[in-house]
C-alpha cells in the first residue's frame, strides 16, 4: 500500500513517510543517561514527533534486552484538574495498563486494580512503581508523556511521588524516568485558587537534564518530501523547496500537513503522472492556513495567555522594547514553538506569521462590511487608491472603539489594516506579511489575479504596502519609509508601492492624521498615506 504524509497522531512506519525516529535526538546521550540511572525531561512543541520518538525509544530499549521499558500517556488525568484524589488514580491506571500492554506484564495491572488503587492518592504512584520494579526481572524504565497537561495538586503529587522513590532505584524503583511534554519541568506552573504556589523545578529537583527535540533541518525537510517522489514517481518543482523551508522552518506537523495538502487534498495531484508546480504548492499553503486545522487552532489559542501576548505583540509592532521582556516569558513562548530566538527573536515560520494576525482579527473580518467588487477596475485589477482611501475612513471610524477592549492594543493599527485587506483579498488573491522585533515596520505584499479564469496561474498585480508608526519627525519617517518600501518592492518584484504612516497621538485631530500624497523616489511613484 502506498504511504502518505502523516498529519495526525504518531508515525506508523508502514503507512507514513518519515525520517528515522531516533535520529531526531542524541540517542547515544539518552542511552547513557538511562545507564547512569538519571531522571530527565524531553520536551518539544506540540506535534513535533514526541510521541512517535518515545515509542521508538521504548521499542529500541526493549529490543536490546537490558531494560523493561513502558510508555504511558497520562493526559487523561488532566480532566481531574487539581483534584489529586481523581488525577493520581487516573495517571496510575494509565501507567499500569501500559506496562501490561507493552511488556507485557499483566500481573502489574491486576495488582494495581485489586490492591494498588486502594492506597492513598499521595502514595499510590510510588507504590505502583515500587511494585513494578520489584517484580521485574530487568531494571525498569518509564516514559511518561503529556506530563505538563496536569495541573495543581495532581501535578505536584505526581512529581513528589516520583521524587520520593528516586533514592530506591533501580532495585525498588524505576532505573530511569523520562518526563515528556511541551514545556520543560522548570516552567510547570501549579496554581491553587489562582495563586502560584510552586513550580516544577522545586517539586522535581532530581532532574538531571532537559533535552529539547528540534525541528527538521532543511535537508531533512526536502528528504521527507522526496520519499513521495521515490515511491510514486510524482515530481515536485524544485522551486517549491525553498518556499517549503521558509513556510515551515522544518516544523514537523507543517511539513507533513503541507505535503498531504499538495499531494492528496489537491485532487488533480492524485494523478501521480502530474507534476506539482510552485503555484500548486502556494494554493495548498493557503488552503491549509484557511482550514484552521487543529494544530493551528491550538497555537492560536495560546495568544490569549498574557505571557504569550507580551512577546507576540512586541513582534507585531516591531519595537525593540520587547527585548526587555522577562526571560521566562521568552523561553515559554520558545518552548511552545511560536518563536525562534536566534539569530534574532522572530515568529518561528512564515505560516505562523500568517496565522497569528488572521486569528487575532478573525471576528472583525467576519463582521466587516467590505466587498471585493467595490475596489475592482474594469481590467479586474485592484484600485489601490480607492481601497486605501476607504481604509483611512474605516480606521478613523473604528480604530478607537475596536481597540478599546482588545488585548493586542499596541498592535491595533497594523492588525486593523491586515484585517481590512484580508477581508477584501480572501478567496481571490494572496496577502503575505513580514514583521518582527526591531524592524519598526510591517511589510505587506498583495498578489492579485488579473484574469479570473486563470486565477493565480495567470498574470498578477503585485502591490507592496508598508506600515509604520509615526515616531518623531514626519519627514524623517517618510524618508526612511520610502527607502524601506522600495527595498521591499525590489526584493519581491512588485510593480506598485504604498507607505502608510499611523499617528497614535490622541491629541492630534483626525483631520490632521488623514492625508495622502504621491512621492517620487528613485524613479518610483510611491503613494504615502496618513492614518
Amino acid at each position: 500500500m502506498q504511504r502518505f504524509f502523516n498529519n495526525a497522531g504518531p508515525i506508523k512506519p508502514e503507512l507514513h513517510y518519515h525520517l528515522p525516529l531516533l535520529q531526531r535526538l542524541d540517542w547515544v546521550e539518552i542511552q547513557q543517561l538511562i545507564h547512569e540511572q538519571r531522571y530527565f525531561v524531553l520536551h518539544a512543541p506540540r506535534q513535533t514527533g514526541k510521541t512517535s520518538t518515545l515509542l521508538a525509544m521504548m521499542q529500541a530499549l526493549n529490543a536490546a534486552g537490558d531494560y523493561a521499558c513502558a510508555y504511558a500517556n497520562i493526559e487523561g488525568a488532566q480532566a481531574a484538574r487539581g483534584d489529586e484524589t481523581q488525577g493520581i488514580p487516573a495517571a496510575c491506571s494509565a501507567i499500569a495498563r501500559s506496562i501490561s500492554l507493552y511488556l507485557p506484564q499483566t500481573a502489574i495491572n491486576d495488582w494495581y486494580q485489586t490492591q494498588g488503587r486502594n492506597r492513598s492518592p499521595q502514595d499510590q504512584l510510588t507504590s505502583l512503581l515500587e511494585h513494578w520494579a520489584q517484580h521485574s526481572d530487568k531494571p525498569t524504565v518509564l516514559l511518561l508523556d503529556e506530563v505538563d497537561t496536569l495541573v495543581g495538586d495532581t501535578l505536584i503529587s505526581l512529581l513528589r511521588q516520583i521524587r520520593a522513590g528516586y533514592a530506591q532505584r533501580p532495585e525498588y524503583f524505576p532505573q530511569s524516568i523520562i518526563l515528556c511534554g511541551v514545556r520543560d519541568v522548570r516552567d510547570y506552573r501549579m496554581e491553587q485558587e489562582g495563586a502560584q504556589v510552586i513550580t516544577g523545578g522545586s517539586a522535581f529537583n532530581i532532574k538531571a537534564k532537559s533535552l529539547r527535540m528540534g525541528n527538521f533541518t532543511e535537508e531533512e525537510t526536502q528528504s521527507l518530501w522526496l520519499q513521495h517522489t521515490e515511491e510514486t514517481g510524482q515530481v515536485f518543482d524544485s522551486a517549491i523547496f525553498p518556499e517549503l523551508w521558509q513556510d515551515s522552518r522544518g516544523q514537523p506537523w507543517l511539513v507533513n500537513a503541507l505535503g498531504y495538502e499538495v499531494t492528496w487534498e489537491n485532487k488533480a495531484a492524485r494523478d501521480r503522472s502530474q507534476s506539482i508546480s510552485l503555484i500548486d504548492y502556494k494554493a495548498a499553503r493557503e488552503r491549509l492556513i484557511q482550514s484552521r486545522a487543529t494544530h493551528l487552532d491550538q497555537l492560536s489559542d495560546k495568544l490569549k495567555e498574557k505571557r504569550v501576548r507580551e512577546v507576540v505583540q512586541a513582534l507585531l509592532v516591531g519595537e525593540e522594547t520587547g527585548l526587555q521582556m522577562p526571560e521566562d516569558d521568552l523561553q515559554y513562548v520558545t518552548d511552545l514553538g511560536l518563536i525562534e530566538r536566534k539569530p534574532q527573536i522572530r515568529i518561528s515560520n512564515r505560516i505562523y506569521q500568517e496565522v497569528l494576525p488572521r486569528e487575532l482579527t478573525s471576528v472583525l473580518q467576519d463582521t466587516m462590511v467590505q466587498q471585493q467588487s467595490w475596489y475592482l477596475n474594469a481590467n479586474n485589477s485592484l484600485n489601490m487608491a480607492k481601497l486605501l482611501t476607504a481604509f483611512q475612513q474605516f480606521f478613523r471610524e473604528h480604530s478607537d472603539s475596536w481597540s478599546e477592549g482588545f488585548d493586542y492594543r499596541e498592535a491595533a493599527p497594523q492588525l486593523l489594516m491586515q484585517a481590512f485587506l484580508q477581508r477584501i483579498i480572501n478567496g481571490g488573491g494572496r496577502l503575505t506579511r513580514e514583521y518582527g522585533l526591531g524592524r519598526k515596520r510591517t511589510d505587506l505584499f498583495i498578489e492579485w489575479p488579473l484574469d479570473p479564469q486563470q486565477g493565480m496561474y495567470g498574470p498578477l498585480q503585485r502591490v507592496v504596502i508598508e506600515l509604520k508608526l509615526l515616531r518623531g519627525s514626519l519627514d524623517a519617517v517618510i524618508a526612511q519609509g520610502l527607502k524601506q518600501t522600495l527595498d521591499y518592492c525590489q526584493r519581491v518584484g512588485a510593480d506598485e508601492a504604498h507607505l502608510v504612516i499611523f499617528n497614535r497621538d490622541p491629541k492630534v485631530a483626525w483631520n490632521e492624521k488623514i492625508w495622502q500624497r504621491k512621492v517620487q523616489h528613485q524613479g518610483w511613484g510611491i503613494g504615502v498615506w496618513g492614518a
